[in-house]
C-alpha cells in the first residue's frame, strides 16, 4: 500500500485553566515529517465539558478550528487512539476521519485497556512504548511511520511541537 499523499499534519489540543483551548497544528509536506511546512496555532474560547466515552465532542472543534484553510491535507497525525478497541468503538482518531475524510494515526501514550489491537511501538531509547493505531492505512504502516518519524525521543517531533505550541511554550 502507498502513503498517504497531500499534507501530513500533527495536532495537539490544551485546555486552558481559565476555560477554553489552544490547539496547534505543525504541517510537513511528507507523511513521515521529515520537511515542515509551518505551525499553526488557535484558541477558542469555549469548549464542551468532559464527558466519559465521548472526549472527541471536546477535542474535535478546536483541532477544526486549527485545520480551517489547511488545503490538501492527506494525513492527520494525533495524541490519542482512533479506536478504542479491535471491534471499531470510535475514538478521537476515527472521529477525525469521518470529519476530514484523511488518513489518521493515532498515537498514544497510554495503554487503553480495551484498546487490544494497538500496535507498541519503541522509539528513541526509551523502555516505554507508544501505542499507535490508525484509519485509512494498515495499522502496521501506521506503526513504521511513527517508528521512522525525526525525533531521538519516545514522540516524534512533529508531535512534540504541537503539544508545545498547544502548551503555549513556546516564545513570541
Amino acid at each position: 500500500m502507498s502513503l498517504p499523499g497531500g499534507i501530513a499534519v500533527a495536532v495537539d489540543v490544551c485546555y486552558l485553566p481559565g476555560g477554553g483551548a489552544r490547539a496547534a497544528a505543525v504541517l510537513a509536506s511528507d507523511p513521515l515529517f521529515g520537511v515542515l511546512l509551518a505551525e499553526r496555532v488557535v484558541q477558542v474560547a469555549q469548549v464542551e465539558p468532559y464527558e466519559p466515552g465521548a472526549f472527541y465532542l471536546r477535542e474535535l472543534p478546536p483541532i477544526r478550528a486549527v485545520l480551517a484553510g489547511v488545503q490538501g491535507l492527506g494525513l492527520l497525525l494525533i495524541d490519542g487512539y482512533v479506536d478504542l478497541d479491535p471491534g471499531g468503538r470510535m475514538g478521537l482518531g476515527a472521529h477525525a476521519r469521518a470529519e476530514f475524510g484523511v488518513a489518521v494515526i493515532g498515537v498514544a501514550k497510554t495503554r487503553f485497556a480495551t484498546a487490544t489491537h494497538a500496535v507498541a511501538v519503541l522509539r528513541g531509547r526509551s523502555a516505554r512504548p507508544l501505542f499507535v493505531t490508525s484509519a485509512g492505512l494498515p495499522p502496521g504502516q501506521a506503526a513504521d511511520l511513527v517508528r521512522q518519524m525525526p525525533g531521538r525521543f519516545r514522540l516524534p517531533d512533529a508531535l512534540r511541537r504541537a503539544d508545545t505550541l498547544a502548551r503555549g511554550r513556546v516564545p513570541g
